[in-house]
This record gives structure tokens, C-alpha cells and sequence, in this order.
């Protein structure tokens, strides 16, 4: 194969790569601070609020979506996770 046609199919190959791990910082970093925010929920006594419990689901789908390489909805699911726990914390 001539180089001049290898070229653009490696760098497509590359952005689809970039592409599936451009979310992997911030679905770890969120899920870490989730889980933190979660604790203290729970410390707090607010572990049987409606809030706690879609907080709690979302988290467990964040980190199913974290195994299967699936970073940005782990990422979306961990920032709607942590928009729950504070609900939980203020008690709605």
C-alpha cells in the first residue's frame, strides 16, 4: 500500500482512539469524589432519602460504563450522581 493512502487512514485510527479515552480523567476523578460525597451523605444520616438511593444507582452504572471503557457516560452518570447527593444532603 502506498504511504500517501496509509497516512490519513492512521490518523483516523488515532482520533478514534483519543476519542474513547478523552473521558477516562474525568470519570475517575468523578466517581472518586462521588463515592467520598456519598460516604458523608451517608455519615450524615441521609442514606434512606429518595435523593441517596438515584445517587447510589447512578454511581453503580458510572462504574459499569468505567469497566466497559464507556468514559463519557460514566462520566455524565457520576456528575448527575453528585447533583443527588447534594439534593440528599439538603434533604430532598
Amino acid at each position: 500500500m502506498k504511504a500517501w493512502i496509509c497516512l490519513p487512514l492512521i490518523a483516523l485510527a488515532l482520533t478514534g482512539c483519543a476519542g474513547k479515552t478523552a473521558y477516562r480523567d474525568s470519570c475517575g476523578t468523578q466517581l472518586d469524589a462521588a463515592w467520598h460525597e456519598l460516604d458523608l451523605a451517608k455519615a450524615e444520616g441521609f442514606a434512606g432519602t429518595v435523593s441517596y438511593s438515584k445517587a447510589l444507582s447512578l454511581l453503580t452504572g458510572a462504574k459499569t460504563q468505567q469497566q466497559f471503557e464507556a468514559f463519557e457516560g460514566c462520566t455524565n452518570k457520576a456528575e448527575k450522581a453528585r447533583f443527588y447527593i447534594r439534593e440528599s444532603r439538603a434533604g430532598r
